[in-house]
């Protein structure tokens, strides 16, 4: 008795749904050999590689919780402006006594006050953002770009335009330290953080009202779904993780500096939708986001090691965005 047709089809290995979901991780793979053989070898050193992964452990957080905003078919274009004023509201809470700080003056206080601090920065921005476009129904594009430009502002006014130093050497390990002198802290953070998201996203209700709303809005408001907590609560989210990502890239360069973040999210963006969430919404993983932050800084880093100017690194940056949009609307037309 031979099988049907059907019985064969449904066991059968679908390759084209794999090479679809994997296609990035085959273009992480061959820009790394690529890189390698161009670089005689120097870019698969292992500082070169433990590199690269700390510097994108900041964009790589929020992209995490860009993925949540895109999938509801929404946008934030202030996490940078939010990284920079996590970043030195943070430190001027975690300055030396001998900093001269205005907030503790006579000691250095314990390392959770600036830590909350970041966090507390970064959750108040996203209620702000979140408030604004579920209250006053404004569009998360607007909303945002309007919170890039004063947020960064604040920053500059909070820390008169010029970095604040004197940085606790507690708090700068979280940036720059070392579990048992070879994992670096960031990279530690990123990886619970990507944990914790792929459970939130993929495992809890909320997780599953994101998808519904990002699938279909109207469907999901008939089903019960409470649209504009779930959108609030997504914005306030992406908030608390660009104020840890602040705290990060503080500890990295020891200081807190107002221009932190700048572009920022345009890399957010992009490693979301190089990942394969969609700017149509209902679709994103967060392994996808790893994979294209890591992306990104494979290529930052192999054109740093290649010594291609500053300048034309913008251009391949902008056309790596132009590329993933016109992918990611390919791949929903089939």
């Amino acid at each position: 008795m031979t099988a049907s047709p059907i019985a064969v089809q449904s066991t059968g290995f679908d390759w084209r749904a794999f090479v679809k979901k994997y296609f990035i991780v085959g273009i992480l793979l061959a820009f790394m050999i690529g890189l390698t053989i161009a670089t005689g070898g120097k870019f698969m050193q292992i500082t070169n590689l433990l590199n690269i992964v700390t510097q994108v452990s900041g964009f790589g957080l929020v992209a995490l919780g860009m993925v949540f905003v895109l999938i509801i078919k929404g946008i934030d274009l202030s996490v940078g402006s939010v990284v920079a004023l996590s970043a030195v509201v943070t430190v001027s809470l975690g300055q030396t006594a001998t900093a001269g700080t205005k907030f503790f003056p006579d000691f250095t206080p314990p390392i959770i006050v600036p830590i909350l601090g970041a966090i507390a920065v970064g959750i108040i921005c996203g209620v702000i953002n979140g408030s604004i476009i579920t209250i006053f129904r404004i569009a998360p594009f607007i909303a945002t770009l309007g919170a890039m430009t004063y947020l960064r502002g604040t920053a500059l006014i909070y820390s008169d335009g010029k970095p604040i130093s004197g940085m606790d050497p507690a708090l700068a390990f979280i940036g720059g330290g070392k579990l048992f002198g070879v994992i670096p802290i960031p990279v530690i953070i990123l990886a619970v953080a990507a944990v914790g998201m792929h459970i939130l996203l993929n495992k809890t209700r909320f997780g599953l009202h994101v998808f519904a709303i990002g699938g279909n809005e109207q469907a999901a408001r008939v089903s019960g779904i409470n649209i504009r907590r779930v959108t609030f609560y997504v914005f306030v989210l992406i908030g608390a993780l660009a104020g840890i990502a602040g705290l990060i890239l503080a500890g990295r360069i020891e200081s807190g500096n107002p221009q932190l973040g700048y572009q920022m999210e345009m890399d957010v963006i992009t490693a979301a939708v190089i990942g394969g969430t969609s700017f149509n919404g209902g679709v994103g993983t967060i392994w996808g986001a790893i994979v294209g932050s890591l992306l990104i800084g494979v290529i930052n880093n192999g054109m740093d090691l290649l010594n291609i100017s500053p300048f034309a690194q913008l251009v391949v940056k902008g056309v790596i965005i132009i590329i993933a949009i016109i992918i990611d609307e390919r791949k929903n037309r089939a």
